[in-house]
């Protein structure tokens, strides 16, 4: 049974003691309620209700559980409940909640910032961010939410072929049908990149027609390109950089670049939902996530931080970085995966 139906169960329980307390009926009621039950079941919310918050996420175990546990041992006592999904799946899930009565998550930690713009424009999330949020670069925050951790989109290679030292590259002759692209209708990561493709100069959807005329090969996720290229069933790809460096580090013959114009910076923010039963211990998830020890605890299980100062993967110096206007992408994200589809797509 959840915290959230005991809970239920405790308050019914309560309830029906209160109603029936001028009957008889509640002789017999009593007689079967064991004695140490009673105080659980009508002191109002109990330690659980109070103690416990859940988090919806499409960030992965890796990097989520070792706050989880350093925020569950720096405040005795709480428990951070999870659900964890794709971003279509987290949608889904939220969509769900809503329908149903009501959104069950205390804290959303999204994988990027359209998606949660999406939960502001419906209510379900903005308004207060940390008073420690001030730390944080502005291009990674809002006045809704706040950015806690950073995928930057690389490109991943065989190492037996020469490194694509600009994005172009991957439509060039080195590469031919051997380029993987993860599917942005999938992978918010992938999104970004698209949304930034779309805008560059020199590049446009035109990018993805090249690359398709190159043989290129759409795949789920930037994992799935990690994977293949490893495993040689791709020669390049398009990825996130803590996935390769990973990989490059457990042996795989792989290497990494971050092309020019840059790698693509794409944010994952964090806020309390206002509908949170527990508003207090929501807040202070995002404010530990955001805090120095927080974002250690981020960059030692792999992911980038978004607090400057903070030493985690590789970043290799003077890396290009670019990063996409959210704003166009989401003005016109349908009409761009629907070109997207029509070249890559299926």
């Amino acid at each position: 049974m959840s915290s959230h139906e005991r809970h239920t169960s405790g308050w019914w329980l309560c309830s029906e003691v209160m109603r029936l307390s001028h009957h008889a009926a509640a002789a017999r009621l009593l007689a079967l309620l064991p004695l140490a039950l009673l105080p659980l079941a009508c002191s109002g919310d109990t330690a659980e209700s109070s103690d416990t918050i859940t988090v919806y996420t499409c960030v992965n175990d890796e990097t989520i559980q070792p706050l989880i546990e350093e925020f569950e041992r720096t405040n005795e006592g709480t428990e951070v409940e999870l659900f964890r999904a794709a971003t279509g799946e987290l949608n889904a899930r939220v969509a769900a909640d809503v329908r149903g009565g009501g959104l069950q998550a205390d804290v959303i930690w999204a994988c990027d910032p359209l998606t949660m713009e999406g939960y502001v424009d419906q209510g379900l999330v903005g308004g207060w961010t940390p008073p420690n949020a001030a730390a944080i670069p502005s291009e990674f925050r809002s006045p809704d939410y706040v950015g806690v951790a950073v995928l930057y989109m690389v490109a991943v290679y065989d190492d037996g072929l020469p490194p694509p030292k600009a994005w172009s590259d991957l439509a060039g002759p080195e590469y031919v049908d051997g380029v993987a692209v993860p599917d942005p209708s999938y992978a918010a990561s992938a999104l970004g990149a698209l949304g930034y493709f779309e805008q560059a100069s020199g590049y446009g959807l035109d990018f993805y027609a090249e690359l398709k005329d190159n043989g290129a090969t759409q795949v789920s996720t930037p994992d799935d390109v990690v994977i293949g290229v490893a495993q040689g069933l791709y020669d390049a790809g398009i990825t996130i950089a803590n996935s390769a460096y990973v990989a490059q580090e457990s042996g795989s013959p792989i290497g990494v670049v971050w092309p020019e114009p840059g790698a693509v910076a794409i944010y994952g923010p964090a806020a309390p939902t206002k509908e949170s039963d527990n508003a207090t211990l929501a807040q202070d998830f995002v404010s530990f996530v955001v805090s120095k020890p927080g974002q250690q605890t981020l960059a030692a299980a792999g992911s980038y931080p978004t607090l400057p100062g903070i030493s985690g993967p590789t970043l290799p110096e003077n890396a290009p970085i670019v990063y996409p206007d959210w704003s166009a992408i989401g003005a016109d994200q349908d009409t761009l995966l629907e070109d997207y589809q029509e070249i890559l797509g299926g």
